[in-house]
């Protein structure tokens, strides 16, 4: 177990670099938040080794929420609809937390690259998708790590549109009519 100054730390750190992360993305100093949490840089990289990994942590509570809802509409009537209303929500949160597409992003170089957020969506989705599949309305080559992919890409690709949210959903509609016609 932790000592009670390195929770503290931990938490401190974590506190900071949601609001920096919240300001400037994923591209956020780890040294400003050194710096505003009182502790050294070490002391960040012996809690979070990576960037990478303080990412994860920041939209950890995020990220388990979505998956929890992609649970719940694994059973619903309508596998396209749940699919769909899922991407809203992941759209929807991306393009609203700056920095989770970067945390989205995979390094398909290798397995061991894969990390918690990625690989908490794709677990996630991944029964979605499977369901709209066999309800035929999403070609059998779709996969859950595509979509997730449209969707990094359409949040970073408008990030810096004065309404991202908007812009994200307008494109994430496009898409839509392009891999899923019917409706």
């Amino acid at each position: 177990m932790p000592r009670s100054d390195a929770r503290r730390n931990y938490a401190r750190i974590l506190e900071v670099a949601e609001a920096e992360v919240a300001a400037h993305g994923a591209d956020a100093s780890l040294e400003q938040i050194a710096r505003t949490a009182g502790v050294g840089s070490a002391t960040v990289r012996r809690h979070f080794p990576s960037r990478r990994a303080l990412l994860e942590a920041v939209f950890h509570g995020q990220v388990d929420a979505l998956a929890a809802q992609a649970r719940e509409l694994a059973g619903a009537a309508d596998p396209r609809a749940a699919l769909l209303d899922w991407l809203a929500a992941l759209t929807t949160y991306a393009a609203t937390a700056r920095g989770l597409a970067t945390a989205l992003v995979r390094d398909d170089t290798a397995a061991e690259h894969a990390h918690a957020c990625s690989a908490t969506m794709t677990a996630a989705g991944a029964p979605l998708v499977r369901r709209a599949a066999e309800a035929g309305v999403v070609g059998p080559e779709v996969t859950i790590a595509d979509l997730i992919a449209l969707v990094t890409g359409i949040v970073l690709a408008t990030e810096n549109h004065r309404d991202s949210v908007g812009e994200a959903h307008r494109l994430l509609a496009l898409a839509v009519r392009g891999i899923s016609p019917v409706g």
